[in-house]
């Protein structure tokens, strides 16, 4: 656990956690920088090579690491009691808003604003994910070795579809391999950190994590098949955002190309255009990005819910998706960390982290370019020849008026270093602005 001198109230740290659940605007990257700014710099509960240390850790697993990182810090302060309302809080402000802003997306759809101002975020969204790519490259990719990996994962998703979780394994092995020999190539310090004291009866709380997990996480998919049937989209959605749950490593820029291929050709919950819309709205709340997932859940249980009437089929599969999303997140810290903190001094798993950051950084180059395709050209075809996988399209189809709205997005984020926010604040204004005047 944390240094007893710097260790708060569990009072004191319930009103830290849900200050940053309601402040956590901006993406993964805001929000693990939020949360460095108050833990370590302020308030100084973390040494910054313990928060590091569980950065790296939230990065490996599968889920939103932002969320998992306020879990795990939770943990470290205060146990099981403080993971659970550090996860909790990080995730409830945001989850509600983005439940209005579904109930928004559907009952509005049609009328002029709410149409213009989701074509100005659509513009939006594709400058953020530009600049957060940017970004997490320009902090990951410090060596030729890991370039190269960012390239082989771009082009083994883009060109290939191979599958997000064989690109992280092989990733992992990677740098599991090169850490050792040549620590060097994957930007590995001469010397590792100090590792924790060992803890006794580790394997205890790991055992009942799991097992009780295991029934919370599944109960409400039980249910819903025992009362609605196998075929019902709740039960569908219960399935499918639990399957996510344990491949979307990443976050949620590296999740979404693999849930727009689902939701979007395979179940057709939805279409690539609101998939978009989608990350847009997760834009504009506090709490994990991923909480996009609950957007898809919505419109799913909305559009299929018979025989439970549309809004209830909506809030239901908000509440399942967003369920089967983040309990396994919080599974995960509580069954892992125990032993990764035995771990900290662990090189191979330095660079099997390491190894892995750059590939999801191929991974999200792959999502920039979907989306731009979608978002730019309207129409866009998958092509396939044997095991290459390729995009057609119509050049001359380009919409100018997105073409223009991205490019005041980008000098509002590169040239004027707007905070996210603002800027998708300032894209749906302009949007509506554009659809009223062309």
């Amino acid at each position: 656990m944390s240094d007893p001198q710097s260790q708060p109230s569990f009072s004191e740290a319930l009103k830290v956690w849900f200050k940053i659940g309601c402040l956590s605007f901006g993406g993964p990257a805001g929000q693990i920088a939020l949360m460095h700014r108050i833990l370590v710099d302020e308030k100084k509960w973390l040494p910054e090579n313990r928060f590091l240390h569980a950065l790296n850790f939230c990065m490996l697993l599968p889920g939103p690491e932002a969320m998992q990182l306020a879990t795990y810090s939770g943990w470290v302060l205060h146990g099981v009691r403080g993971a659970l309302a550090a996860g909790i809080l990080f995730v409830l402000p945001g989850a509600l808003l983005m439940l209005v802003l579904s109930l928004l997306y559907v009952y509005g759809s049609g009328l002029g604003p709410v149409d213009g101002a989701l074509f100005g975020i659509k513009a939006a969204v594709l400058v953020i994910v530009a600049e957060a790519l940017l970004r997490i490259a320009r902090r990951s990719l410090k060596t030729p070795l890991l370039l190269a990996l960012a390239a082989l994962g771009f082009i083994g998703i883009f060109f290939f579809a191979l599958p997000f979780p064989l690109i992280v394994v092989t990733a992992a092995l990677i740098g599991f391999a090169v850490a050792i020999r040549a620590p060097e190539q994957l930007a590995l310090g001469a010397t590792a950190p100090v590792a924790a004291p060992r803890q006794t009866h580790r394997w205890r709380q790991p055992v009942i994590a799991v097992a009780a997990g295991l029934v919370l996480w599944w109960a409400p998919v039980a249910l819903a098949f025992l009362l609605l049937g196998g075929d019902h989209v709740l039960v569908a959605i219960g399935v499918f955002f639990s399957k996510l749950a344990v491949v979307s490593f990443g976050g949620a820029y590296a999740l979404m190309a693999y849930m727009a291929q689902q939701a979007v050709e395979t179940n057709g919950w939805m279409t690539a255009a609101e998939m978009v819309d989608g990350l847009g709205l997760a834009e504009t709340t506090p709490g994990p990005l991923i909480l996009v997932t609950q957007f898809v859940g919505f419109l799913a249980g909305f559009r299929e819910a018979a025989p439970l009437s549309p809004l209830g089929g909506g809030l239901l599969g908000a509440a399942m998706t967003t369920w089967v999303t983040f309990v396994p997140s919080m599974i995960f810290i509580f069954a892992g960390a125990p032993f990764i903190e035995d771990l900290r001094s662990n090189r191979r798993l330095a660079g099997a982290l390491a190894a892995i950051t750059a590939a999801v950084v191929g991974v999200i180059l792959n999502l920039s370019v979907w989306f731009a395709l979608h978002v730019l050209f309207g129409e866009v075809t998958e092509m396939r020849s044997g095991p290459l996988r390729w995009y057609a399209f119509d050049p001359l189809a380009l919409d100018l008026r997105v073409a223009g709205l991205a490019a005041i997005a980008a000098m509002l984020v590169f040239a004027l270093h707007r905070s996210l926010l603002e800027v998708v604040l300032i894209m749906a204004a302009l949007g509506v602005l554009v659809r009223y005047l062309f």
